[in-house]
């Protein structure tokens, strides 16, 4: 089935909620996992974008994305970039021949639907893969324990 995933990671609520689906699923699956950390390019045209984060907050989220998947009892290799999030999802999906890819989803209001435009890609629409993405908003204190 899925043999090798790409956990897509960017520190917030929905991304860990993703990160932890994805790594109980890669441990079910026995699968090979892979972390990619994306962070906002720093000329991103989105206002309504993720804040610009500094090189320390940058490496804390590919370190907390690793952490957090060897809690749950897998190892991932990790990456981290900056860039528009489809785009970079996209270039290592593809350059790790990725059966799945993993993200977290937050519903957008409709000012900021609006504002973002058709600049933001549909990242479905790019991949050559499935994609699983994760509305769950639960987070390790809410979700049941890894088995």
């Amino acid at each position: 089935m899925y043999r090798r995933i790409l956990l897509a990671y960017d520190g917030s609520r929905e991304g860990r909620a993703a990160l932890r689906e994805g790594a109980l699923l890669v441990k079910r699956l026995g699968a090979e996992a892979f972390l990619l950390a994306v962070v906002p390019a720093l000329s991103s045209t989105d206002p309504m974008s993720a804040p610009m984060v500094s090189d320390d907050e940058r490496e804390t989220i590919l370190r907390e994305g690793i952490a957090k998947a060897a809690e749950i009892g897998i190892t991932v290799s990790g990456r981290l970039v900056r860039g528009e999030p489809v785009d970079e999802i996209k270039r290592f999906a593809d350059e790790m021949q990725a059966d799945l890819v993993i993200v977290g989803h937050r519903k957008r209001s409709l000012l900021e639907r609006w504002w973002s435009g058709p600049s933001h890609a549909v990242l479905i629409d790019h991949l050559s893969c499935s994609l699983l993405m994760c509305q769950n908003a639960a987070d390790d204190e809410t979700s049941p324990p890894a088995s």
